[in-house]
C-alpha cells in the first residue's frame, strides 16, 4: 500500500512510533494538527502547505523521541515533496508520482519499501498497489488535481489576505486573480 503525498508531507514510520512515541499510536493520532492523516501498517502520512508547519511538526516528533535525520539520511520520520519527492535519502521508502482515474491525472505517493535496491529507479513490491487518503479526499479539486505554488518570500507580493473561514487562511493570488486556500496548525 502507498500513502498519498500533497503539498509537503512528514512520513513516519509506524514501527518507530509504537515503539518510541509516548503513548504510541493512539496518542500520535491525537497530536496530529490537522485532517490530512492517512496511513497503511507500516507508515503514516500528514501533509502540511508551508515548510514551518512541517517543521514544527517534526520539533513535536523529534522532542516525543522520534529521529528526524542521522547522518543526512531520514530515520524514523522522511519527509516528501509532491513536486520534487523525497527531501532527504531514505533507505526505507520509496516515492513516485502514478497516473490516477481515467481523465489523465495523477498523484504523488510514498510506499515502505526494504527489499533489494538492485538499480537506480523507483522500486515496487508489485505492479499495483493501494492508495491510502485522507478521509473525504477526492481527486477532484485536491492539490493533486490543481496544484499550485507560491515560492517563498513571494508570499507578500503574491498574496493578499482576504479572510480565515474554517480554520483556512484564504488569499488572493495576485497573479493568477484566483482564491487560495492555506491550511495551517492550530
Amino acid at each position: 500500500m502507498a500513502v498519498l503525498v500533497e503539498a509537503i508531507s512528514a512520513i513516519t514510520r509506524r514501527d518507530a512510533i509504537n515503539a518510541k512515541y509516548p503513548g504510541g499510536w493512539d496518542a500520535f493520532v491525537s497530536a496530529v494538527p490537522n485532517a490530512t492523516l492517512c496511513f497503511d501498517d507500516r507508515i503514516a502520512r500528514v501533509g502540511f502547505m508551508i515548510p514551518h508547519d512541517v517543521e514544527l511538526f517534526i520539533d513535536r516528533l523529534t522532542q516525543s523521541r522520534l529521529t528526524f535525520l542521522a547522518d543526512g539520511k531520514a530515520q524514523d520520520i522522511a519527509v516528501a515533496d509532491q513536486q520534487r519527492g523525497l527531501t532527504a535519502e531514505c533507505e526505507w521508502l520509496e516515492f513516485g508520482r502514478f497516473p490516477f482515474g481515467s481523465e489523465g491525472g495523477k498523484v504523488s505517493a510514498c510506499w515502505f519499501f526494504d527489499g533489494p535496491r538492485l538499480a537506480a529507479g523507483v522500486h515496487l513490491s508489485g505492479k499495483s498497489m493501494d492508495l491510502a487518503t485522507p478521509p473525504d479526499w477526492s481527486f477532484e479539486g485536491s492539490l493533486s488535481d490543481r496544484f499550485g505554488f507560491v515560492p517563498n518570500g513571494q508570499e507578500d507580493e503574491r498574496l493578499e489576505f482576504l479572510r480565515k473561514e474554517d480554520g483556512v487562511d484564504v488569499f488572493l493570488d495576485r497573479e493568477t486573480g484566483k482564491e487560495v486556500c492555506v491550511g495551517r496548525n492550530n
